[in-house]
């Protein structure tokens, strides 16, 4: 068995041709696809001139593998490029929208995390009830029902029929909100802004719930699945045996074991709502990065596309490799 210090480079070691070949194919996909990013910016009625100048100046006219090793010379000095779209630095504005996706994604995995283990180990406790049938069935339907046809419904439902909530952006323009972090909730609490806060939860409450139900249904069916199996083991046997309480039984001895292999599933699902809220972003007009993705890939630009890629990479690779070591942490056998 290899020692924690020895597994951890390892597993950084791995991660490195991973992220060179996703940048490799990424950057490739984008020069194969129909478009000129030249005429996304210009029109098509620009002057030839105009356009090949335009070209030049944002080096599209070098050949392709000249063009790939200067973007990683770029990237190994942390400059992730400009905007062929604003002329502005890609790192500003990352760091302008990954605020309000971090906040979007906190807030529906808190969701999807509740849902997912205490439905999941309830339907497991009560095998074969309607508890349990419905949990399966909610896994089942959530799992297939697109995120944006069900963001469309929620929003229809509590937007438009019970006008309950918004159904898009932030916050209101009209709350005047000091931001300092950039997550709106955690800005209202550190300046003692309750209205804005209220006004925030209300904005945040329709996308994080659709997005925390989707990703729960994979929640609950795990947890479902391995606390049936926990609770047939000895131990647990043993532990009933003994007269103790069934809520005791559940969640102290069963769930708990039946969690270890979740926690992988949970930590990797977390970085990947980061990088897949694409859909309930554009539906909700959710100003974070996955609209902003959708933007640039509308008009083709392409060092905003390659740069968020490489940012969504690294926070996948960076919270896989800290899942790893977690589990390796809790269960040495992993470090085999």
């Amino acid at each position: 068995m290899m020692s924690l210090k020895n597994y951890v480079i390892t597993r950084i070691v791995l991660a490195v041709p991973m992220i060179f070949i996703l940048l490799a194919l990424i950057f490739l996909i984008l020069r194969i696809i129909p478009g000129d990013p030249v005429l996304a910016i210009l029109g098509g009625k620009a002057p030839k001139e105009v356009i090949e100048q335009k070209r030049h100046e944002l080096g599209l006219d070098k050949p392709i593998v000249v063009q790939f090793f200067d973007y990683i010379g770029d990237l190994l000095r942390g400059d992730l490029g400009k905007s062929t779209l604003t002329g502005r630095p890609i790192w500003d504005e990352i760091k302008e929208r990954f605020p309000a996706t971090l906040e979007l994604t906190l807030f529906s995995f808190v969701i999807a995390v509740l849902v997912g283990i205490f439905w999941g180990s309830f339907a497991a406790y009560r095998r074969d009830s309607g508890i349990d049938i419905g949990a399966r069935m909610f896994s089942m339907v959530m799992y297939a029902v697109p995120v944006f046809w069900f963001g469309l419904m929620m929003q229809y439902v509590f937007g438009v029929v019970l006008r309950w909530l918004p159904v898009g952006g932030r916050i209101s323009p009209t709350i005047d909100l000091k931001v300092i972090t950039g997550i709106y909730s955690i800005d209202a609490l550190l300046t003692g802004n309750w209205e804005a806060l209220k006004d925030v939860f209300e904005h945040l409450f329709l996308p994080g719930l659709t997005l925390g139900l989707v990703i729960s249904s994979i929640f609950v069916r795990m947890v479902r699945n391995n606390t049936v199996l926990t609770l047939a083991q000895d131990f647990v046997k043993a532990a009933r045996a003994r007269g103790l309480k069934e809520r005791v039984v559940l969640f102290r001895y069963a769930l708990k074991n039946a969690l270890v292999p979740i926690f992988t599933m949970m930590g990797l699902q977390f970085a990947l709502l980061l990088g897949g809220a694409v859909l309930t972003e554009t539906t909700f007009s959710w100003p974070g990065l996955g609209s902003y993705l959708v933007m640039k890939i509308r008009y083709r630009d392409f060092p905003a596309i390659q740069g968020t890629v490489v940012f969504f990479a690294l926070i996948v690779v960076v919270i896989s490799i800290l899942v790893d070591v977690i589990n390796a942490l809790i269960d040495p056998r992993v470090r085999y």
